[in-house]
C-alpha cells in the first residue's frame, strides 16, 4: 500500500472551526453563489447565517450544510448588525475599500460577524459605516476580485486557520510523520 490512501468523506474535526463566526449575506443575484457560500460555511463549522432577501438555498449545492446551519432571514442587514454588535460580535466586512486590511494581516476576534457584499455592488455605504473592520483578499491577477462565494470561502477558512493556529483546535494526525 502506498503512503497516501484516498479517504473520501472523512469525519469532521471535533475541535476548532468557525463556531464563533456568523456570516451575513445581503440579497444576492445568484442562488448558486448563496448555496456555495452555505456549503463552505457548513464545511467550516459555521452554525448561524444571516440571509437577506427572498432567494432560496439550493440544497443540491449546499448539501448537508442546510441542516446544520441556523438561518436568520431578514429583508435588510442594517438593524440586524446593530443587534449582533450588542451581543458582543465584531462586525467585519469583506470588501475592497479604503483602509481595508489585507486578509493575511487580519486577526479575527473569536466572536466575529462576517458581512459580505453583493456580487456587483459590494457592501453599501450604509453598511460600511456600521462595520468595525474591513478586510480584503489580495488579488494577484485578473479579474481584479474573487467571486463572492470564493472570497467568502477563503475568509471563513482563514478564520478557522487562525483558530487552529491559536490552539483552539487540532488537525488529526493519522499515520506517517
Amino acid at each position: 500500500m502506498g503512503r497516501f490512501v484516498h479517504q473520501r468523506h472523512r469525519k469532521p474535526l471535533e475541535e476548532g472551526g468557525a463556531t464563533g463566526l456568523i456570516v451575513a449575506c445581503p440579497p444576492l443575484r445568484s442562488g448558486v453563489n448563496l448555496a456555495r457560500i452555505v456549503r463552505a460555511a457548513g464545511c467550516c463549522g459555521v452554525r448561524e447565517m444571516i440571509v437577506c432577501g427572498s432567494r432560496s438555498i439550493d440544497a443540491r449545492i449546499a448539501r448537508d450544510a442546510v441542516q446544520q446551519i441556523t438561518f436568520h432571514r431578514h429583508r435588510t442587514l442594517g438593524p440586524v448588525l446593530d443587534k449582533w454588535r450588542q451581543r458582543g460580535y465584531r462586525l467585519v466586512g469583506l470588501e475592497q475599500a479604503t483602509h481595508s486590511i489585507p486578509l493575511p494581516e487580519y486577526a479575527f476576534a473569536e466572536k466575529s460577524l462576517l458581512v459580505i457584499g453583493h456580487e456587483r455592488h459590494g457592501i453599501t455605504a450604509e453598511i460600511l459605516d456600521r462595520l468595525d473592520d474591513v478586510i480584503e483578499i489580495p488579488v494577484f491577477g485578473r479579474p481584479p476580485a474573487y467571486n463572492v462565494a470564493t472570497a467568502t470561502a477563503i475568509a471563513i477558512y482563514e478564520y478557522c486557520r487562525q483558530r487552529l493556529e491559536s490552539g483552539r483546535g487540532r488537525l488529526p494526525r493519522d499515520g506517517g510523520d
